[in-house]
C-alpha cells in the first residue's frame, strides 16, 4: 500500500506541474504549428566544482541524442541554489529565444521538499510567494515564471536506475557477500521521510536478492542529522554486530567533498573494524544518462 501511495504521488505531481505560461498552442487554418521545445536539466547544486562538473558532464553526454530529436532544439542545465545559472536565469533564456514548452528533468533521487515544492515555486508553477524571491535553507532564490509552459517529470526513483547503480557499486567493493554488511548512506527528508525510507528499503530489497548481502541498513547525513557522522557511525556498528565486514555505499547523486569525506570518510575512521568504503557517488552512470534521453524524448512527444 505504501509503495502504490508513492507511485500515486509522483503520477500525481507530474499531471500537476504540467502547467502552462501565458503560451498558448499555436494554430492555423492549415493546422497546428510546430512548438519549439527545449529540455532543462535541474540539480540540486552545490559550492564543490567536482559536484557541479558531475552534473554538467551529464548535459555534455546526452544533448547531441536528445537533439537528435527533431522536436527538441535545445538541451541545458540549471543549478537549484549555491551557484548559476540558476533556474531562473536558464528560463529567461527559453524566454527570450521563444520556446513554447520546456521540460524540466529534475536530476533528484525521489520525491522531496525540493522536487515536490521548491522546483515548482522557483519556475512559478506553484504557488507563488510574496516578493520575487524564495527562500531554500538560508539562500534567497529568485522565482521566474516563464511564458513557456512548463512539464516536471518524476524522479530518479521511479525507474530501477537507483537499485542497478548501488548494486554495481557494492559488488565493486565486495569479497564475501555472506560475511558483509551493507549501509546505504543518503541525505534524507524530514517532510517525505516516508518516501526516502521506501526508496532505501526497496534498494536493499533489490540487493538481498541481487548480491546475496543479506545484513542492509541505511542512515541518513544531511540537514535532517544536522549533517553529523554519527548515524553513519551506528549504522555501521550495528551491522558490525552482525557481519564480519560492512560495505559503506553514498547513495548521493554527485561527489562533493562535503559529504563523501567529511561525514562519511570520518563516520568510517571512528569505528574500528574491517569497513570497506569508497568516496564515490552515483554519478558516472550511463543508465542515468540513458533515462535522462528516454524520459526527455517520452515527455516530448506526449507534448
Amino acid at each position: 500500500m505504501k509503495k502504490l501511495s508513492k507511485i500515486v504521488l509522483v503520477l500525481t505531481a507530474f499531471v500537476l506541474f504540467s502547467c502552462g505560461g501565458e503560451t498558448a498552442k499555436k494554430e492555423e487554418k492549415s493546422g497546428v504549428i510546430e512548438k519549439k521545445i527545449g529540455v532543462l536539466l535541474v540539480n540540486h547544486g552545490s559550492v564543490a566544482k567536482s559536484w557541479r562538473k558531475m552534473l554538467l558532464d551529464v548535459e555534455t553526454q546526452v544533448k547531441e541524442e536528445i537533439l537528435s530529436n527533431p522536436k527538441i532544439s535545445k538541451v541545458t542545465t540549471a543549478f537549484m541554489e549555491y551557484t548559476e545559472p540558476s533556474i531562473a536565469t536558464r528560463m529567461k533564456e527559453f524566454d527570450a529565444e521563444g520556446f513554447d514548452e520546456v521540460i524540466v528533468v529534475p536530476i533528484f533521487l525521489t520525491v522531496s521538499s525540493h522536487y515536490s515544492h521548491d522546483i515548482p515555486v522557483i519556475l512559478g508553477v506553484s504557488a507563488d510567494p510574496k516578493s520575487k524571491d524564495y527562500m531554500v535553507g538560508k539562500e534567497e532564490i529568485e522565482v521566474y515564471k516563464a511564458n513557456a509552459r512548463v512539464t516536471i517529470t518524476p524522479p530518479l526513483d521511479y525507474s530501477t536506475i537507483l537499485k542497478k547503480n548501488v548494486e554495481r557499486r557494492v559488488m565493486a567493493l565486495s569479497k564475501d557477500a555472506d560475511n558483509e554488511g551493507v549501509l546505504l548512506v543518503a541525505y534524507g527528508d524530514a517532510d517525505y521521510n516516508q518516501q526516502w525510507e521506501e526508496m532505501v528499503d526497496e534498494i536493499g530489497k533489490y540487493l538481498k536478492i541481487k548480491s546475496g548481502h543479506e545484513s542492509i541498513a541505511y542512515a541518513w547525513c544531511g540537514h535532517l542529522v544536522g549533517y553529523s557522522p554519527e548515524p553513519t557511525v551506528k549504522g555501521i556498528e550495528q551491522l558490525l554486530e552482525l557481519e564480519d565486514n560492512v560495505i559503506v555505499i553514498p547513495v548521493l547523486v554527485g561527489n562533493d567533498p562535503y559529504f563523501q569525506k567529511d561525514i562519511i570518510q570520518k563516520a568510517v575512521d571512528m569505528v574500528k573494524g574491517n569497513i570497506l568504503y569508497k568516496q564515490d557517488a552515483i554519478l558516472p552512470d550511463d543508465n542515468l544518462n540513458k533515462w535522462v534521453i528516454d524520459i526527455s524524448n517520452k515527455t516530448a512527444e506526449g507534448l
